[in-house]
């Protein structure tokens, strides 16, 4: 079985499928997303409703967690193609500041009013982003 490298496939595929593979990355990040919504906010019974101080409450529904994992996601790409334009530790750099951004994501949670149960399906659709959006983005890196 012979290996493929990076610079192989983007000979193989081009511009438009690594285009592809990283719009498929970007779909496999919000369908991880919606699914840990579907299992923590209507199974599971913790209605994602967060207060944030001087602010009134907000109800995260599917809409609003879809949408964020979607803009996060377009957002991480547009980092790593721009970095890949203007250096050649693209990957690098922009491997450690996705784990960076996912850090600071955590953040906002000790600032905000809300159940333990939310705050656990909260987190996790922030992992569930970074776990498909990381790897696959990494892998389409040329």
């Amino acid at each position: 079985m012979a290996v493929v490298t990076n610079a192989e496939q983007t000979r193989r595929t081009g511009r438009f499928g690594r285009a592809r593979d990283r719009m498929l990355v970007v779909a496999g990040a919000v369908l991880a997303t919606v699914l840990v919504w579907v299992i923590g906010e209507p199974l599971l019974g913790h209605d994602l409703v967060v207060v944030s101080p001087g602010q009134p409450a907000m109800d995260l529904g599917l809409a609003e967690i879809a949408f964020v994992a979607l803009a996060s996601s377009l957002l991480g790409w547009a980092a790593l193609a721009i970095l890949e334009r203007v250096t050649t530790r693209a990957l690098t750099i922009w491997t450690i500041a996705a784990l960076v951004v996912l850090a600071v994501s955590f953040l906002p949670f000790a600032g905000v009013e809300t159940s333990g149960g939310s705050k656990v399906v909260l987190a996790l659709t922030h992992i569930a982003v970074a776990a498909v959006l990381i790897p696959g983005l990494r892998r389409s890196a040329g």
